[in-house]
């Protein structure tokens, strides 16, 4: 049978928690933990997105995250 072996040290693993989403400016009154209020009193939400990983491998992901992000929505935002 093989034995298994306990790996210590090693580069240090975290765990990035975010949320984007573009909304007008001057509609945005409130804003809490996944959820955004608005002028007119209603309320929408920010999908809560998770990448795990040592601090290079969350920044990699995140950087194509926010790329992919801004090409989704094109130059003007709409």
């Amino acid at each position: 049978m093989a034995k298994l072996k306990l790996v210590r040290g090693g580069p240090a693993r975290y765990t990035l928690v975010y949320g984007m989403r573009l909304f007008p400016a001057r509609d945005v009154t409130l804003l809490r933990p996944g959820k955004v209020g608005f002028a007119d009193g209603e309320q929408g939400a920010v999908t809560l997105h998770v990448i795990e990983g040592t601090r290079a491998e969350v920044e990699r992901q995140l950087l194509a995250s926010v790329d992919a992000f801004f090409d989704i929505h094109g130059k003007d935002g709409a």
